[in-house]
C-alpha cells in the first residue's frame, strides 16, 4: 500500500469517522482538515472544515447568497481557502501526514483547493484524504494516478482499515 490513501464510498458510509481515528491512533504529527456537517432540528443546512489545529470555519450552508452554489448550499470559497488550503500546505511544508476530508464537489470548486492537492501529491508527503464517489474530472485525475491507493469503505472494512490504515501510517 502507499503512504497517499484515498477513502471513497457512498455518502455517511464512514470515511470521515475512519480518518479521524486513524488520526486520534498515530502518535506522528499530522496537519490538514476534516469536513463536518451542520444539523438543525434533524436536517442538514451545511458543512464546515476543521482543522487539525481544531480551527472551525463553514465553507458551505444553505443560507449563504453566494454566487457559488452545489446543490442548495451557497459556498464560501475563501472561508474554504482560508482554513483548509491553508492547512494542507501547512502539514505539506512541514512533511506531516496530510489529511483532505473531502476532495469533494464543494471544494473542487475551488482553484487553490485543487493546486493545494496537487502540491501535497506532488510533495511526496504522506496523505491520507477522502475523495468523492462521484465522477468528476478533478476527482477522476486524482483517483487514476499511479502513486495513490484507491479504497472503498463499506460497513464491512471499516473496522479492518482503521487497523490497516494506522500500521501504514506509523511507519
Amino acid at each position: 500500500m502507499t503512504k497517499r490513501v484515498l477513502l471513497t464510498g457512498r455518502p455517511g458510509c464512514g470515511k470521515t469517522t475512519l480518518v479521524k481515528r486513524v488520526v486520534n491512533k498515530l502518535a506522528r504529527p499530522t496537519g490538514g482538515f476534516y469536513t463536518e456537517e451542520i444539523r438543525e432540528r434533524g436536517q442538514r443546512v451545511g458543512f464546515k472544515i476543521i482543522t487539525l489545529d481544531s480551527e472551525e470555519t463553514v465553507f458551505a450552508h444553505v443560507d449563504f447568497k453566494t454566487p457559488e452554489r452545489v446543490g442548495k448550499y451557497g459556498l464560501d470559497l475563501a472561508a474554504l481557502e482560508t482554513a483548509g488550503v491553508k492547512a494542507v500546505r501547512e502539514a505539506v511544508h512541514a512533511k506531516r501526514l496530510v489529511v483532505i476530508d473531502e476532495i469533494g464537489p464543494m471544494e473542487i470548486r475551488s482553484a487553490l483547493f485543487r493546486d493545494a492537492v496537487n502540491e501535497a501529491l506532488e510533495s511526496g508527503a504522506p496523505i491520507l484524504a477522502t475523495i468523492t464517489a462521484r465522477s468528476l474530472p478533478f476527482a477522476d485525475a486524482i483517483k487514476k494516478r499511479a502513486d495513490v491507493t484507491l479504497i472503498e469503505v463499506r460497513p464491512g472494512n471499516r473496522e479492518q482499515l482503521v487497523s490497516e490504515l494506522s500500521d501504514q501510517f506509523k511507519k
